[in-house]
């Protein structure tokens, strides 16, 4: 007999527990079914893991390069499997910590495969709880994305690898190909690069990052190269054959093809939605790409059924997968009125880090927008100097003739950290007046911020 819930959430990535977890907290009967662990794809296999493996990068570099604060680092030695190991322990450390939050939530927290059968009804299937079938008044879809792959390149998790499989190699490659330069690409050339492989970053669009404001994209891709990265943008992979010592790649670029060769390729092309056994042939939801389609309150095109996160489609970030799983939760219950993401971080955390909210300059003129920008460069931060990271700079975009922001782009240090005061401002509908008029801490990097807002008109004191 089937055990009846408020609600069944399918999926315990970010989207998932969060969504599990809120309705927990409204004292509602709520059920998460995970395939593998909670936490889903970003704790375990992304987000999680990879910043890990990146703060190991920045500390290794920061040995290397010691000697700008006084010091003499010779002869350090990088044990490549410690520095993976380090991640998936800290992966399994936070994945513990989403099962202490569901028994302290009375989150039912069972593993398998959710399958809805029927409206109101779903089934385990595969895994540990195969078998359990449970009734639900709601269901809350969050199965999240998978990597996209190339028809006809085999993954086999040595030569040819996602962000999956290349987290859990143990054996650092001496040449890579990167074949996608967005934030996943982009953070995992960084980061082998640092510690010495060969890379080779590749990009079908003109520039890194190609949804991030141009002139940040144009700013990393000269610290790329700095850094020794050989970087192929506007380029398409034609062909991808794996050898007997690795992978060649073949770029097509204006009519001219250039060879790659490496011992590794690792596919960063995309991500496509997480729905395969999701559904029965008595469930049919609308779907858009592939990606579940929902009204303003997430639900799908079946009542009672509902979804959020990456399986709803772009942005695929793990903050945004969050609030939309508990404004769903919020909505369905009736704790408040649901809303849609409007404005969203996103960030990249190689190094120099990148950050943005809002349009970026090039989308603010296809807008129409009568704008203004103002912008500061880290080189004339005191702090930004002292610490040894003066490259980059913070631009805000603000729309005449109020001064509202709509834009705000951050590449340098702790820009991760930093953008989260513009999307503060955004929210509240700041202006840059605003942001002006507050005292921000000297010496900090913060101080960039007040001062992209002061030169919008003009008034930034160090440039």
């Amino acid at each position: 007999m089937a055990e009846s819930y408020d609600l069944v959430v399918i999926g315990g990535g970010p989207a998932g527990y969060a969504g599990a977890i809120r309705a927990g907290q409204l004292g509602k009967k709520v059920a998460c079914i995970e395939w593998e662990r909670a936490g889903g794809t970003c704790l375990n296999w992304g987000c999680i893991p990879t910043k890990t493996l990146l703060r190991s990068a920045e500390l290794y570099q920061a040995m290397l390069h010691s000697e700008h604060f006084g010091f003499s680092c010779k002869g350090v030695d990088v044990d490549f499997e410690k520095v993976i190991e380090r991640s998936r322990t800290v992966a399994n450390t936070m994945g513990k910590g989403i099962e202490f939050l569901f028994k302290k939530n009375k989150v039912d927290y069972f593993l398998g495969r959710g399958h809805i059968s029927v409206p109101g009804m779903v089934e385990i299937v595969d895994g540990q709880d195969k078998g359990k079938v449970l009734s639900a008044k709601n269901i809350l879809i969050a199965t999240g994305c998978k990597p996209t792959v190339i028809p006809g390149v085999e993954v086999d998790g040595k030569r040819v690898m996602t962000s999956r499989e290349i987290l859990a190699n143990k054996k650092q490659p001496k040449s890579l190909v990167v074949l996608g330069a967005g934030a996943i690409g982009v953070e995992f050339a960084y980061f082998f690069n640092a510690f010495g492989t060969e890379v080779t970053l590749v990009e079908m669009l003109p520039n890194i990052l190609p949804v991030e404001d141009q002139e940040v994209s144009q700013t990393l891709e000269r610290s790329f190269k700095k850094q020794g990265i050989k970087l192929h943008m506007g380029s398409k992979a034609s062909s991808i054959e794996v050898t007997r010592k690795g992978v060649k790649v073949s770029l097509e670029k204006g009519g001219k093809t250039t060879d790659c060769e490496a011992e590794c390729l690792l596919l960063a092309v995309g991500v496509k939605a997480n729905v395969e056994g999701l559904l029965s042939k008595r469930v049919e939801l609308a779907s858009d790409r592939g990606f579940l389609t929902v009204d303003g309150r997430y639900q799908t095109s079946v009542p009672g059924i509902y979804a959020a996160g990456d399986i709803i489609g772009p942005p695929w970030l793990a903050h945004v997968a969050t609030y939309e799983a508990v404004q769903a939760v919020n909505g369905m219950f009736g704790a408040s009125e649901p809303k849609r993401v409007e404005h969203f971080p996103g960030c990249t955390y190689c190094q120099p880090q990148v950050a943005s909210i809002g349009i970026t300059e090039e989308q603010a003129k296809e807008k129409g927008f009568n704008y203004k920008v103002g912008k500061f460069p880290f080189s004339a931060s005191g702090k930004a100097v002292a610490v040894n990271h003066p490259e980059g700079f913070v631009k805000v975009i603000t729309a005449e003739p109020y001064g509202e922001i709509i834009g705000a782009h951050i590449i340098g240090a702790d820009a991760t950290e930093l953008i989260a005061e513009f999307g503060l401002a955004m929210g509240l509908e700041a202006t840059h007046e605003d942001i002006h008029a507050v005292i921000h801490a000297h010496p900090t990097l913060s101080e960039a911020m007040a001062e992209a807002a002061a030169s919008v008109t003009g008034e930034a004191i160090h440039i």
